[in-house]
Parts: structure tokens; C-alpha cells; sequence
């Protein structure tokens, strides 16, 4: 009786072989992914209540990042990845850096 081979390889053709791509994968999935989140969140102060957005990132900010973190490694160009995280940091954060308020009530 021969033993049976449970693991699966991984197919050769999906495996990144640089490891400065991989590293950049890492690097745009978490810290980029970071970015993305905190970004999002500084920009719904601007129309909610600070108390509010905060409360609801401690959910929605972990399961935004796990999200951008997996499109990191399933994007096909990492430099795309970086190029939209920056992008939507930038966006996200700009009514917050210039101060634009449209909360009222606070």
C-alpha cells in the first residue's frame, strides 16, 4: 500500500518568482491596505459623527483590510495595486486634509 499524497502543489504558472514582487505584494496588501482603510474612514468623519465612524471601524476597518489584503495577491500587477491604493487613499483623504466638513450636528 503506497501512502497517499494529500498535498496539493501549488501550480507553477500562478507563483510570483521575483522576490521583490513578492515582497511588494506583501507590502501593497498591508500597508497599502492600511492606508486604504484609514483613508476611508477619515473620509466618512467628514459626513458622520466622529463617535459613530470610529465605533463601526473596529469591524468594518479589519474586514476591509483582509479584503484589500487578498486583491494584493490575486491582482495579476502589483503595480496596479499600488497605483489604485494610492489613488483611493488620495481621494479618500482629501476632504479630510482640507478640513471640509459636512457634519453639522458635531
Amino acid at each position: 500500500m503506497s501512502p497517499i499524497d494529500i498535498t496539493m502543489p501549488a501550480n507553477k504558472k500562478y507563483l510570483t518568482t521575483s522576490p521583490w514582487l513578492r515582497l511588494s505584494k506583501i507590502l501593497a496588501g498591508s500597508v497599502g491596505g492600511y492606508a486604504v482603510t484609514i483613508s476611508l474612514h477619515l473620509f466618512f468623519t467628514t459626513f458622520l459623527p466622529k463617535e459613530n465612524v470610529i465605533i463601526t471601524a473596529y469591524f468594518t476597518g479589519y474586514i476591509l483590510w483582509a479584503c484589500l489584503l487578498l486583491y494584493a495577491f490575486i491582482a495579476q500587477n502589483v503595480w496596479r495595486v499600488w497605483g489604485l491604493y494610492i489613488v483611493l487613499t488620495v481621494v479618500f483623504a482629501l476632504p479630510y486634509l482640507l478640513k471640509f466638513n459636512l457634519n453639522h450636528g458635531s
